[in-house]
């Protein structure tokens, strides 16, 4: 029964005693019986819909519910079109890595970024590199270091399992 309750009333289904009516161009009509209101939407050969139900009264109007829910449908799928799903993509990096070959996964990580992509940096530990996580972490932090124009930390550096990792966001960009 849970997924009658987020549903749209309408019409017959609407059963409080009394509900406040707005019309179909949007005026105020007042308080009114759901009876009376029904009437009023029957003349007006429309629908009556529940708008507001935790209102009380609860809000109602009249409106033609099948042109209602296509708008309603087509801006969803609109919403859906300019929305952008951002993508974490991963950065690997060694504990012993150059500066050059630095500065190539730097400028690879931007790419990402300014896509609108997370990324994620890795630093796998292996073997007696363990003993000195110190210095993966300075090498990520360094790393971060060359991306702070283009990219904020979302998660802080941390360790899970032998990996270090740390996961850099693009800015948002006012406007």
């Amino acid at each position: 029964m849970a997924g009658k309750q987020n549903q749209i009333q309408l019409n017959g289904e609407i059963r409080d005693r009394e509900v406040r009516l707005i019309s179909e161009n949007g005026e105020m009509l007042g308080i009114m019986s759901s009876r009376e209101a029904q009437r009023l939407a029957d003349e007006a050969g429309l629908d009556l819909v529940k708008i507001s139900p935790t209102a009380v009264p609860p809000v109602c109007k009249i409106m033609d519910y099948g042109k209602f829910k296509f708008e309603q449908a087509k801006k969803e799928k609109e919403n859906r079109r300019s929305q952008k799903i951002a993508e974490i993509k991963e950065v690997q990096l060694s504990m012993t890595i150059d500066v050059g070959d630095l500065n190539v996964k730097g400028r690879q990580a931007q790419k990402f970024l300014e896509q609108g992509n997370k990324v994620k940096v890795t630093i796998r530990l292996r073997g007696r590199q363990m003993a000195h996580a110190n210095l993966a972490k300075d090498v990520i932090m360094n790393f971060y270091e060359g991306l702070k124009g283009v990219s904020v930390v979302e998660k802080p550096l941390n360790m899970e399992g032998r990996n270090l990792i740390l996961i850099l966001a693009p800015i948002k960009k006012q406007g």
